[in-house]
């Protein structure tokens, strides 16, 4: 995208210019829209479960701007001449169950005839202007809590491989397809500065995100992180999927690690998640009672795991 140069006007709170979750177009005083698109192709056997984990992983990007989703739009690639299109009605069962769990209302869509088959949404959601959560607003010693478990991306890599047993497959799916809402919620109470949700990149690459072109750092504490019991398992059988590497490859020139963070540890922070938790940057004084608020709501995985320092700036440091 480097030289282009693209239309806005004076209500485009976020936009391209500072790449975040989504894009924030004031309305109003006192409301603006929060616009995000996000499908992908299968990462389960069960298209019911598909649906499920390609919504909730679309509706996340309002929840980390601080928002509430509203409306959503159906985006379908589909094999019609290759699968049943019973298939496609799970799919879309699922992605409705999980609407319908979140409040939002399924307003339209859009379908293609394509070879491989994806789903997900267009999502429309709403905020108040001054409560907008960015990946860049961290503040010198804001704690870092993280509301889900790492290790998604490992774990589906042994599920392809025919590795995993019925008990990891079924809770890493029931992970994956736990919406973020709930953390959310409970984060609107609190004097939260920054948020992101951990995808793709993994929680490297989004810390990374958070940190760059910025006057400050993160140090991570990885013995607090809450991780897979079975990611660690399988990363040392090699099962790490090809996007670690990438995201390793990408963003490790901004990383230190300490001798004794292993390299099965540093695959685990690169693994890249579907439908992650929230990264929650939250004043000091009150991370404890965040997160202890955040397991009274049953997401009990809630940890510290770091904090943002003055220096070194732009540099994650991993103990």
């Amino acid at each position: 995208m480097c030289g282009m140069t693209f239309p806005t006007d004076e209500n485009l709170l976020v936009g391209l210019d500072r790449a975040d979750d989504a894009g924030v177009y004031k309305v109003t005083d006192d409301i603006a829209l929060i616009q995000t698109v996000d499908f992908f192709t299968p990462i389960v056997d069960d298209p019911y479960w598909f649906g499920q984990i390609a919504a909730a992983n679309a509706l996340s990007d309002v929840y980390a701007m601080g928002g509430v989703p509203k409306t959503a739009m159906n985006l379908v690639a589909f094999p019609l001449k290759d699968m049943d299109i019973a298939i496609l009605r799970q799919i879309i069962q699922g992605g409705l169950d999980k609407m319908r769990e979140a409040g939002v209302v399924l307003v339209g869509g859009h379908s293609v005839e394509d070879k491989e088959l994806k789903y997900g949404l267009s999502v429309t959601g709403f905020i108040h202007p001054d409560r907008i959560l960015t990946k860049k607003d961290l503040r010198a010693g804001d704690r870092l809590i993280l509301t889900k478990a790492l290790g998604t991306g490992i774990v589906n890599t042994a599920i392809k491989g025919g590795l995993a047993s019925d008990d990891i497959i079924e809770r890493v799916t029931r992970l994956m397809a736990t919406l973020n809402r709930d953390a959310a919620e409970v984060m609107s109470h609190f004097p939260v500065h920054g948020c992101t949700d951990i995808t793709g990149f993994g929680l490297l690459g989004h810390m990374a995100e958070m940190v760059c072109e910025m006057p400050f750092g993160i140090k991570l504490m990885s013995r607090e992180i809450p991780i897979l019991p079975e990611a660690m398992e399988y990363a040392g059988m090699g099962l790490v999927p090809a996007g670690a590497y990438n995201n390793r490859e990408f963003r490790e020139c901004m990383v230190d690690f300490a001798p004794s963070v292993d390299r099965l540890m540093q695959d685990i922070l690169f693994d890249p998640q579907t439908s992650g938790g929230l990264l929650i940057g939250v004043d000091p004084d009150r991370a404890g009672d965040l997160v202890a608020e955040l397991r009274d709501k049953g997401i009990e995985e809630a940890a510290v795991i770091g904090e943002v320092t003055d220096g070194p700036k732009e540099r994650i440091i991993v103990n």
